[in-house]
């Protein structure tokens, strides 16, 4: 069995957030990173892609037929797509139907899940009943606009939030992805173009990262379809037919102790100090709309107080605050807000803040053997 494997530079590198700092640099390393394929006999197998983020299009009408890149980015991305051209490396691109619901007025929920009951757009004679098909087709024109009309796209990363944000929940991302399956599979059914369909699609992501920047907003750090403990957030067919997500077996935590805020003490700085812990922990759960938002104070301070404790693997001092943190046994958790105990990192490799524990790690490790292997016999 022979595999195609993408070395990607860079990560959203035009996102537009980050400004022109890495449009100088990020064709000249794909071409050195190529370069050195070339060298090893490596370059049939293993191409070399610069993942997209989707603010890297416009349309002002906000229909396909209207789509093109970004002004500020065209001459960058003339030069990246015919790097990408000339050695047959796809299109890498990020489709979010959640940050476009969020960020643009007229995508509505029902849109951007699939619903039967979204208004559909009409776009010259074409109908649009979802939010994918729409930046899908658009990402379609912005190539063909620049002369690459017949380019290999990949979806890169696709996924819905499941926290941090309003409308980010594991019943809504549940929902999203049935609808994305189904989607994909009735399209597939057609007799459609090479490139009506994404030639791959990857989705985002395997486990939550409590570390990832939140600049884009708090849901960033919950696309996970697991939990950073491993357990199935919802259930989804992903091709594997009946068979459901497992969870991860055997996990091994840290001891059942929370560090909540004492009562008994002056809390008159309490807040100030829970802004300190949120600066290193993750307290992207209190954010409006969040499955921790309806904490009331003090039991918000007590989260942001247990992130920082779990954070540092309970240590007796993480716990301290000027004496306004109590170690308990008793959970506080209430409802769908959920006070983690963190995992035993004597088991576990770091990864975000969080671990990536051995029962992912050894069947990771046995298909990349096998990758490298079949890249290198």
């Amino acid at each position: 069995m022979s595999f195609l494997v993408y070395i990607a530079a860079g990560d959203e590198t035009f996102l537009e957030s980050y400004g022109e700092q890495f449009y100088p640099f990020v064709v000249g390393a794909a071409a050195n990173i190529h370069t050195a394929l070339v060298k090893a006999n490596l370059a049939n197998k293993v191409k070399v892609v610069v993942p997209c983020s989707y603010d890297v299009f416009r349309s002002e009408s906000g229909l396909p037929s209207k789509g093109h890149f970004r002004p500020n980015v065209n001459k960058t991305m003339m030069e990246l797509l015919t790097f990408l051209s000339k050695h047959e490396s796809p299109f890498f691109v990020t489709i979010s139907p959640f940050q476009s619901y969020h960020e643009v007025k007229n995508i509505s929920l029902d849109f951007a899940l699939f619903r039967e009951s979204a208004h559909p757009r009409n776009d010259s004679r074409k109908i649009y009943k979802n939010s994918f098909q729409l930046s899908y087709d658009t990402i379609i024109t912005a190539l063909s606009r620049a002369g690459f009309p017949h380019m290999d796209i990949v979806i890169g990363q696709i996924g819905w939030p499941t926290d941090g944000a309003a409308n980010a929940t594991s019943s809504l991302a549940e929902e999203f992805m049935k609808g994305l399956m189904d989607h994909l599979h009735t399209r597939s059914g057609k007799n459609l173009s090479p490139q009506d369909l994404p030639m791959e699609i990857y989705i985002f992501s395997l486990l939550d990262e409590d570390q990832r920047s939140i600049a884009s907003g708090n849901f960033e750090r919950h696309w996970g379809v697991f939990t950073f403990d491993g357990q199935a957030k919802y259930q989804v067919d992903l091709g594997q037919g009946s068979r459901k997500l497992e969870n991860a077996q055997d996990v091994q935590y840290h001891s059942s102790k929370w560090c909540v805020v004492n009562n008994n003490r002056d809390l008159s700085n309490a807040t100030a100090l829970a802004l300190d812990a949120c600066s290193v922990a993750d307290c992207s759960s209190l954010s409006h709309g969040g499955s921790c938002f309806n904490l009331s104070w003090p039991g918000n301070i007590s989260y942001a107080f247990n992130s920082y404790y779990q954070q540092h693997d309970q240590k007796a001092e993480s716990c301290a605050f000027g004496g306004l943190g109590l170690i308990t046994t008793v959970d506080p958790s209430v409802d769908t807000c959920r006070f983690v105990v963190e995992l035993r990192t004597s088991l576990s490799v770091p990864l975000h803040g969080h671990t990536l524990f051995r029962w992912i790690i050894s069947p990771m490790l046995t298909i990349l053997l096998y990758l490298i292997r079949d890249i290198f016999s």
